[in-house]
Order: C-alpha cells, then sequence, then structure tokens
C-alpha cells in the first residue's frame, strides 16, 4: 500500500507530443525507462503516466491513441519495475480499465467523472486508489469557468463532498484529493487556493499538490516552464507546509529534497 503518513512523491511520465513543458515529454520507449528508473532511484513513491495532454487548449485525442500511447508504456514499466506504484492520468473509463488491467495501481482522473458517465462505477469495480480532482469544463475550454458564486474553498469542499458520496456509493475506498491547481482557476484564485489549503483537511483525505512548473508559478515571474524549477521548489513548500501528502512533479530528485528539509526543519501536519 501506498503510505502517505509522511510527503511523498509522484513523478510525471508524459507520452504526449504537446506537453506544456518540453522537458518532460518522453521520446521513446528507452527514454521511458530511463526517466522512470531516474525517478525511482532518485525517490518516486509513484510514476504517473499519461497520453491526454491536459494543457489549457490542449487538442482532443482519441481514446484509441490514448491507449496505443500508454498501454504499451504501463506493460513495460510493470515488467522492468514491479515494486513500483504506477498511475494512469486518464478521464476515460475504457482507458482507465486496460491500463489497470496492464498493470496500473492507481487510477488519477483530472475530471472526477464529469467526461466520461463510466468512469466513477468502473472506479468502483477496479477497486484501486483513485485520485479525485477538481476542474470545470473541459481541458479545451476550462479557462472559461473561472467564475465562482461563493468562496473558492467552500465551492471545492462541496464538490469534493458531492463526488465522495457517488465514489463511496461505487465502492471506492481508498481516495486521494486534488484541488486541480491551473484547472478552471485563474492566477488569484490557484495563489488562494495554496495559501488556504489546509482547509481541504477538513474532509479528512490526503491532499495531492500538482504545481509542477505551471504558469502560476512561470508567469508572475517573467519566465517559462523551462525556467520554472525554483519557483516550483517555493510553492511545494508552502503546499507541504498546508498539509500535502503527494507532490506531483517533473523534477523528482528537487521534490524529495524538498520534503526532506521541510520535514526536518518544521512539524508537518498529520496525516488525515
Amino acid at each position: 500500500m501506498l503510505d502517505l503518513r509522511r510527503p511523498q512523491v509522484m513523478g510525471i511520465l508524459n507520452l504526449t507530443p504537446d506537453s506544456f513543458f518540453a522537458g518532460s515529454r518522453v521520446s521513446s520507449a528507452d527514454d521511458l525507462l530511463y526517466r522512470a528508473e531516474a525517478m525511482l532511484t532518485a525517490g518516486a513513491a509513484v510514476l504517473d503516466v499519461g497520453g491526454y495532454s491536459t494543457r489549457p487548449g490542449a487538442p482532443e485525442v482519441t481514446e484509441e491513441e490514448e491507449k496505443q500511447r500508454i498501454l504499451p508504456a504501463i506493460e513495460a514499466l510493470r515488467q522492468r519495475f514491479p515494486e513500483a506504484f504506477l498511475s494512469i492520468d486518464t478521464f476515460r473509463a475504457s482507458v482507465a480499465a486496460e491500463a489497470v488491467a496492464a498493470g496500473a495501481d492507481i487510477l488519477n482522473d483530472i475530471s472526477a467523472g464529469t467526461l466520461d458517465a463510466d468512469m466513477i462505477a468502473t472506479a468502483g469495480r477496479l477497486n484501486v486508489p483513485y485520485v479525485l480532482m477538481h476542474m470545470r469544463g473541459t481541458p479545451q475550454d476550462m479557462a472559461q469557468h473561472t467564475d465562482y458564486a461563493d468562496d473558492l474553498l467552500t465551492e471545492l469542499v462541496r464538490f469534493f463532498r458531492d463526488k465522495l458520496v457517488a465514489l463511496r456509493a461505487a465502492g471506492v475506498v481508498d481516495v486521494i484529493l486534488d484541488p486541480g491547481f491551473g484547472f478552471a482557476k485563474t492566477s488569484a484564485q490557484n495563489h488562494e487556493l495554496l495559501r488556504r489549503l489546509d482547509e481541504l483537511r477538513v474532509l479528512g483525505l490526503p491532499l495531492l499538490a500538482g504545481l509542477s512548473r505551471k504558469s502560476m508559478v512561470y508567469k508572475p515571474l517573467g519566465l517559462t516552464p523551462d525556467a520554472a524549477l525554483t519557483g516550483t521548489v517555493a510553492v511545494n513548500t508552502i503546499a507541504l507546509l498546508n498539509g500535502a501528502r503527494l507532490l506531483r512533479v517533473h523534477d523528482v530528485a528537487e521534490a524529495m529534497q524538498t520534503i526532506q528539509l521541510v520535514s526536518n526543519t518544521y512539524s508537518i501536519p498529520s496525516s488525515p
């Protein structure tokens, strides 16, 4: 089982040609295994495999193309690293089911079941941990859905509460909450969410923070994703102090160092 009583790191493996951070794009089967080994050696507890770019305005990818990208990769990773935790980053139920059959251990769904009506029932049937993320709209139009009638954190708590009811009814036992930094949120909203992240601990579930090299990090600094590692370390530090238990990152070694130094200096809030 994945132990989140202390913070852990999820390494990102992008099998997409258009991920917002060019340095994260896997170019070949050998490159995949090389990157995976480097991440695991650096201390990653989970490898997150995705075949559909969810950057703002990303083009649509067919279901078949997504499967062609991720299924051979998961099979290769499972064979090469049998003890590793593998996560499938998808919002499609059929992709999730085939990925778990190929060896994935965790389902990471950016849509919380809103983009595929079969996803929640499928998650219950697969009986794997489920990452429940907050998003509005789709990756193509989410930037148009940043108006929140109520307080942002109140909206997120209500969203997660309602989704948890559906997940529990479907038989999903283990859930990790992802507030969805950069998904249907303005830069100001992202920073408010980071500042108030600990308020989501009221739900009693582990929190994932996916902040790595995102626009909320590099745009205020006038940089690009390639130059956003230092900023990523800074925001990950804040996330840890506010209760994050899983850091989803491109740069595993730096995230592990951040966790170690924060843990040595502060008493990180205990996991739910």
